[in-house]
């Protein structure tokens, strides 16, 4: 996620919004989605949705579409208690502080998010196999599963006689957590062998 840009009037792409629904990029004059938007907040370039008819500014109601589209999607970030917490506030005698606890609180998240970022990079940024290696062992965890299904109508249950793998603590230190994804994937390996001399 790109960081936000401080908006100056030069910066700032008006959207046209009409009454058919569709959306119009005036700086690039073509009509744009939900998903162009959205991907325009992830990249940091900031837009104003104006209502083309009566010129109202309805960029919040928009942004509040793009995140509902995401949730109906199954990009489920908003926990159905924050949900009815936040229902709750609406005509609470605390509403006007909400949005400005809000906005702190995301703007310390996103710099946050930021520094772990940079650290997984540094990290990792000398060797590219292991900035990789969760992608390879989330693929790897779906074709398991997809073998899994294949071989048994009952998904996730152990083989008869045998006890599923106990959950390892976390462990401390630089390389615990690397330890712990290579001893997984040697888990995983040794079931597909399993299964392939079944």
């Amino acid at each position: 996620m790109a960081k936000a840009k401080e908006p100056n009037a030069s910066d700032v792409v008006i959207i046209k919004k009409y009454a058919n629904r569709r959306l119009y990029n005036t700086s690039k004059s073509c009509y744009v989605t939900l998903e162009h938007l959205a991907e325009m907040v992830r990249e940091g370039e900031d837009f104003v949705v104006n209502d083309a008819k009566s010129g109202e500014d309805i960029t919040r109601s928009v942004l509040a579409q793009i995140i509902f589209e995401e949730e109906a999607k199954g990009h489920n970030m908003l926990p159905t208690n924050f949900l009815r917490q936040l229902i709750g506030l609406y005509g609470d005698s605390l509403q006007s502080f909400v949005p400005s606890y809000l906005e702190t609180s995301m703007n310390t998240f996103t710099k946050n998010q930021e520094e772990i970022r940079e650290k997984v990079k540094s990290s990792f940024g000398d060797n590219p196999a292991l900035a990789n290696f969760e992608t390879m062992a989330r693929t790897n965890m779906e074709l398991f599963d997809k073998a899994m299904r294949m071989f048994s109508p009952f998904v996730g249950t152990p083989p008869a006689g045998e006890e599923p793998p106990k959950e390892q603590p976390p462990k401390s230190g630089d390389g615990a957590d690397l330890n712990d994804l290579k001893k997984q994937l040697a888990q995983m390996q040794e079931q597909l062998s399993k299964l392939a001399g079944d």
